[in-house]
């Protein structure tokens, strides 16, 4: 695995960090770059959903409440924008959060919770360098030097705490995982598995820039991958390089064989 995951990192044309571990373990079976900080991206609504459901636990919100969406909070490439839609529930917000990576619904749950309090979240559960300064879309912000970071270490410490649900009770630990369950954007980690796996993954995309990661069950062996792409001039290149990774990973962790042809693998599949 590792010789042949090294082989597709050599011959990438774009900046590259990566994790991959057992689900439930603290060591990586291999890792790339791991502590660099980089563009999140729509990464960041994963530890959304969990500061808002910690604040349900508080007893600030409740999941089946409404919340206004004003018309500030709405932008393009929105499900809710293009239902217009003036309300929702929480639990529909957090839902079209993650499935859709609706940035509407991410901007109303932002300016519910406070950036302040979800940077103090991001500290509490050990997110170190993830830190939140703007909302989506907002591209002013962005060109002002706020922007939404993280590194892959801090991906690798969340999404073992989602898979150990440990930050929360266990019935939000298991809402946790069934959205994340629920994504709908499979152009990257699942690219490749011909199997219906089981897996527990955020994407997040921007003009240069390309990410996946999540938690993947098997019979097997469960474990985290994380694959983030920097720089690229390409999207679907590296879209192709984060399912190649996951195919090598799959076939060596998680399939019954146990089977890897490490000479099917290459970066330009065109």
């Amino acid at each position: 695995m590792e010789k042949a995951i090294l082989r597709l990192l050599e011959q990438a044309p774009f900046d590259i960090r990566l994790i991959i571990k057992d689900a439930g373990g603290s060591q990586f079976l291999l890792s790339k770059n791991p502590d660099d900080v980089f563009q999140s991206a729509s990464l960041i609504k994963v530890p959304i959903l969990l500061a808002l459901l910690d604040s349900i636990e508080n007893r600030n919100f409740t999941l089946h409440q409404t919340v206004q969406i004003s018309k500030e909070n709405r932008v393009e490439y929105s499900v809710l924008t293009e239902l217009g839609t003036e309300e929702c529930s929480l639990h529909d917000l957090l839902v079209w959060m993650i499935i859709t990576s609706d940035n509407t619904a991410t901007n109303v749950l932002i300016d519910l919770i406070g950036l302040e309090n979800i940077n103090r979240y991001f500290k509490k559960v050990g997110l170190t360098q993830t830190k939140i300064q703007r909302k989506m879309m907002d591209f002013h912000q962005m060109a002002r030097g706020f922007d939404n970071v993280t590194t892959a270490a801090d991906m690798a410490t969340l999404y073992t705490a989602i898979y150990r649900k440990s930050l929360l009770s266990k019935e939000h630990s298991e809402l946790v995982i069934d959205i994340l369950s629920r994504q709908r954007v499979h152009e990257s980690l699942r690219r490749y598995l011909v199997e219906d796996v089981k897996m527990a993954h955020k994407t997040g995309s921007l003009a240069t820039v390309e990410h996946d990661v999540g938690i993947v069950f098997s019979s097997k062996r469960d474990y985290i991958i994380g694959v983030f792409v920097t720089d690229h001039t390409n999207s679907e290149e590296a879209k192709r390089f984060i399912g190649q990774v996951s195919k090598i990973v799959y076939d060596h962790l998680a399939k019954e064989d146990g089977r890897l042809d490490e000479s099917s693998y290459k970066v330009n599949d065109r």
